[in-house]
């Protein structure tokens, strides 16, 4: 009765809400005119676009897309049709980038997820009848969920989490994500602690497959050309690189930077900010704070080569997408965003890929696995979210060992295989 009354709630919210849904499409569009092209994808009209595929996967954002490289490949390899669904533009840019064969061949679409409307998604799997969907994390939501049940479409969470914090709070009060979680189809989940969470609320078909990202690609071109870059802009010194840093620690790494540059033999710093609008904000604070910064944009070329001179410089602010694995492959050393605010830290599996020892804030909730993991094993630590503790671990940080990284690294590899198998194991069910 109260998932029920729930629901009708919901689609009336959907209804009266939409004109502002739409608002906020067009007005991030005028920053990224992705936001506002192909609009009625969003209503589920594909027109010629739309084609019979064996599997749907959902991945919102760049992230996830990144995560699922490795799986969507695999699929594709086996020749299965895939559709794709994206809900930002970087997602979708980057699945064109790396499926533009495939796509081109039309054994994947990708294409905007429906607004969260029964009549969407009537029209969504009308148009490509998949046999099983795959929702990438936790991205769920109301109607994708009963949707897809009374279209006959298995929808599974896939690389699939119940973190502590969220599996807490769902069991207190109405505990309306609980229930909408337990008419999903079913789970893949990145460990056992989180199948049991699944289980425990009445989930059946949960399987612990591991954490999709430890089988992503590693870009080889990102990594050399990191590998000359770094000779050239910081010969003989000590890297570290702060990523997917957010609104809300900024003040303290800038504070950390500075102090850095007072010591003698300073570090240098490569800053790479989460979101696209913050990159100038950055390098702003940077350069107020006595800091000298160079951007991306303007020393390196389109492909990773350096242009001009860098010479002097304190900082390289990473003001581009898409090329993490190119400013982790410069440092020695990783802090990791996200972790210095309650909003939790952000992925430590690129940096350990890549043999570099990690640093996040107090709040590692949102990263429980692997972080737990691999600070018992010493390639991970959280420190205290003040300038002073910062500092204080970036002079005292060991080296990892390779070997314990190569290894760690190994024990979490494989995830893909075991997925496939889950997937094979949820269609024959």
């Amino acid at each position: 009765m109260i998932l029920r009354l729930f629901l009708l709630l919901y689609r009336l919210a959907w209804i009266f809400l939409l004109p502002a849904v739409l608002v906020y499409l067009f007005l991030r569009g005028r920053r990224d005119r992705d936001y506002t092209r192909h609009l009625s994808e969003r209503f589920a009209f594909y027109g010629q676009r739309a084609s019979q595929c064996s599997i749907w996967i959902h991945a919102v954002s760049l992230g996830e897309t990144r995560s699922a490289t490795h799986l969507i490949s695999a699929l594709l390899e086996r020749g299965e049709r895939i559709v794709l669904t994206h809900f930002t533009p970087a997602g979708r840019r980057e699945s064109a980038r790396l499926f533009e064969k495939e796509i081109a061949s039309g054994q994947l679409t990708a294409v905007w997820v429906p607004f969260d409307m029964a009549w969407c998604y009537r029209l969504f799997f009308r148009a490509f009848r998949p046999r099983i969907g795959l929702t990438l994390e936790m991205e769920i939501w109301p109607r994708m969920i009963f949707s897809a049940r009374r279209a006959g479409v298995p929808l599974y969470v896939c690389n699939g989490q119940y973190l502590t914090k969220s599996f807490e709070r769902d069991k207190k009060g109405l505990r309306l994500r609980l229930r909408m979680v337990q008419h999903l189809a079913g789970a893949f989940v990145k460990s056992s602690i989180h199948a049991e969470r699944f289980r425990s609320i009445g989930l059946e078909h949960v399987f612990a497959t591991g954490e999709l990202r430890f089988d992503q690609p590693i870009p080889d071109e990102q990594v050399q050309a990191a590998q000359a870059v770094r000779e050239q802009i910081a010969s003989g010194r000590k890297v570290v690189t702060i990523a997917s840093g957010v609104e809300g620690e900024e003040d303290l790494f800038v504070d950390v930077i500075a102090r850095a540059q007072a010591q003698a033999e300073a570090p240098f710093f490569v800053y790479v900010p989460r979101a696209p609008e913050r990159f100038d904000r950055v390098a702003e604070q940077l350069q107020k704070a006595g800091v000298t910064v160079a951007k991306r944009s303007s020393t390196l070329t389109q492909d990773l080569s350096l242009q001009g001179s860098a010479e002097a410089t304190d900082v390289l602010v990473g003001d581009s997408l898409g090329e993490m694995f190119f400013y982790l492959a410069l440092s020695d050393l990783v802090i990791v965003g996200g972790g210095f605010t309650p909003r939790g830290a952000h992925n430590v599996i690129e940096p350990l890929m890549l043999g570099k020892p990690v640093i996040t804030g107090p709040y590692t909730w949102t990263i429980e696995y692997p972080f737990v993991e691999a600070e018992l094993a010493g390639l991970a630590k959280s420190v205290p979210g003040t300038a002073d503790a910062l500092s204080k671990h970036l002079d005292g940080q060991r080296d990892a060992h390779e070997g314990d990284m190569s290894k760690f690294i190994r024990q979490h590899a494989g995830t893909t295989a075991r997925t496939l198998a889950a997937i094979d194991k949820a269609i024959a069910g």
